[in-house]
């Protein structure tokens, strides 16, 4: 079996990713997206039987994944989901209509309706952009002042989807989130993110510690992998004091540096080996 590893940037998910399939026994093919021709006319693609998606860019990933499903090859993920995944409107959509708790959210397109829904919600309430990773552009309004400052700095940026509105409630989480992995309908690790910021992202400092994947956490994870497709996947949930266990977002090119680390878990040769497991069905 031959594995592609579609790519714009190194770093150690990559390497362990190729490193999982030679030990595996698999031939690896990397392919750098940024020095690749994608000639859609006519079948020309890599000759693997699945690639990995896993271009730091979404837009090359969307790009690049379009153009191997146009040959059909199977790829991880598939366009639909990273494209459902990176848009928090339809993934909320997805895992609303699939039964999935999540935070009480509401989408708006005026500066007079955000205000009438964040007191519905009930401040705090969260403003996030509708696409981007990281913990990016996301603003905390602790009352209607602050909203309706966030909210006229939104509707002044040139990116017209920054005034698409997405409002969330504020979730008072015990100064960590936690983000489980979703692998082809097993859930086979999880780590908390602890910071004593409101965003516990690591790439803004969140320390990672390994969380144990309970039964409940264990069907919420599934229940919103199979939501927005399946496949590959980092599912954030947050703890509630009210509502238990809710599931905040969907990633589809996961990161999981942090997570083999404090663990030891060989998630890379997981992805590998379930994947190669779907392939051959």
């Amino acid at each position: 079996m031959r594995v592609g590893l579609a790519y714009d940037v190194i770093r150690f998910e990559e390497k362990s990713l190729v490193n999982a399939a030679s030990n595996l026994g698999y031939a690896v093919e990397p392919i750098h997206v940024t020095r690749s021709e994608f000639w859609l006319n006519e079948p020309n693609g890599p000759k693997a039987d699945f690639i990995i998606q896993r271009c730091v860019s979404h837009s090359r990933a969307l790009a690049s994944t379009a153009f191997f499903e146009r040959n059909n090859i199977f790829v991880v993920n598939r366009l639909s989901v990273l494209r459902d995944a990176a848009d928090k409107l339809i993934t909320s959509c997805l895992l609303a209509k699939a039964g999935v708790p999540t935070p009480a959210t509401v989408v708006v397109f005026s500066r007079e309706k955000a205000l009438e829904a964040a007191r519905k919600i009930g401040f705090p309430v969260v403003v996030k952009p509708v696409s981007g990773s990281w913990g990016r552009n996301l603003a905390r309004a602790y009352d209607e002042q602050s909203l309706s400052d966030i909210i006229e700095l939104r509707e002044n940026m040139p990116n017209p989807q920054m005034r698409v509105h997405y409002i969330q409630e504020y979730v008072d989480k015990p100064e960590r989130d936690i983000r489980a992995f979703y692998v082809w309908g097993d859930v086979p690790v999880a780590i908390y993110r602890v910071s004593k910021m409101w965003k516990t992202n690591t790439a803004l400092g969140g320390k990672a510690q390994p969380c144990p994947v309970t039964d409940e956490l264990r069907e919420l994870v599934i229940k919103a992998g199979e939501a927005v497709g399946g496949g590959v996947l980092g599912v954030d949930v947050l703890e509630s004091p009210a509502k238990g266990l809710l599931v905040n977002e969907v990633n589809g090119v996961v990161e999981f540096r942090n997570t083999v680390l404090v663990t030891g878990y060989d998630l890379p040769s997981k992805i590998i080996a379930d994947t190669a497991k779907v392939v051959r069905r």
